[in-house]
């Protein structure tokens, strides 16, 4: 891929961090780490790989996302925002009584959101609902799905995983931001779920294994991704929870504390942002 490309990804990214930190901030609660983890992930879908437009939101041939951990909302709106669904202006309204930005997504009240999200285990078997509907109504659209690794500790999304290969869901990619911290602590020693990747093939899946903050990883992924036939296909990336903000980065306390204005400050001087913009 043209390294502009990469680079204008990378741009939109960063500007989605700053959106995350602002908004945040503002709204004086909600949930960082998970939404700065994915944030490179999310900034390729919807700014290089998905089917949308802002202007009909339920166009039928429009590709699906579905954002399973509904707590990191941040990261959706943020994308929604920069994309067009919305204002920017929009964002800070954040948890506000009467906001359509809720804590968690609501399908109702948001354009772009395809599914209301946020009790954890469910994405993925919604996901595998609108690849059924796409493949039974013969539309070409595909279904994107991100999960957290603290998330694939519900008996669900094995179920859900077991349900996607049977019906051979080749129109389905889902992505594991695979960060390591929940809010309990590491994922590892609340209830492992290791190793990821084999159970993921196990289970029927195509499988592979990026970093998650490498846009061209992430690109090539996808782009590889559709050539798979037969079988849904798994991204487990490898993230770093609160990533772009040095004092968030790899700390399980920032899983859902939003920051004080001195912090916000310095968050966004690191992400090259200002806070009075």
């Amino acid at each position: 891929m043209d390294s502009s490309v990469l680079q204008d990804l990378e741009a939109k990214a960063c500007k989605m961090r700053q959106d995350i930190v602002r908004m945040l901030g503002e709204a004086g609660s909600g949930h960082p780490g998970g939404s700065l983890s994915a944030a490179d992930i999310v900034a390729v879908l919807f700014f290089n790989e998905m089917k949308t437009d802002p202007q009909k939101p339920d166009w039928p041939e429009r590709d699906r996302f579905v954002l399973s951990k509904g707590h990191a909302a941040p990261v959706l709106y943020a994308a929604l925002a920069e994309k067009g669904f919305f204002t920017v202006d929009e964002l800070m309204t954040l948890r506000k009584t009467g906001s359509r930005l809720q804590g968690h997504p609501s399908m109702k009240h948001l354009p772009g959101v395809e599914m209301s999200t946020g009790s954890l285990g469910q994405g993925l078997s919604v996901a595998n609902g609108m690849a059924i509907a796409g493949k039974l109504d013969k539309r070409d659209y595909r279904v994107y799905v991100v999960l957290g690794d603290g998330e694939i500790q519900e008996g669900q999304i094995w179920e859900a995983a077991m349900a996607a290969v049977h019906y051979k869901l080749d129109n389905l990619v889902a992505f594991l931001d695979h960060n390591g911290l929940q809010i309990d602590g590491p994922v590892s020693e609340v209830m492992s779920p290791e190793p990821v990747a084999d159970k993921w093939r196990a289970f029927g899946w195509h499988v592979e294994e990026i970093d998650g903050h490498n846009m061209k990883e992430i690109t090539d992924a996808l782009a590889l991704a559709r050539t798979i036939k037969g079988k849904p296909v798994m991204v487990v990336a490898n993230t770093v929870k609160g990533k772009g903000v040095s004092f968030m980065e790899n700390q399980v306390g920032w899983h859902g504390s939003a920051p004080n204005a001195e912090q916000t400050g310095q968050a966004l001087a690191e992400l090259g942002g200002e806070a009075d913009e």
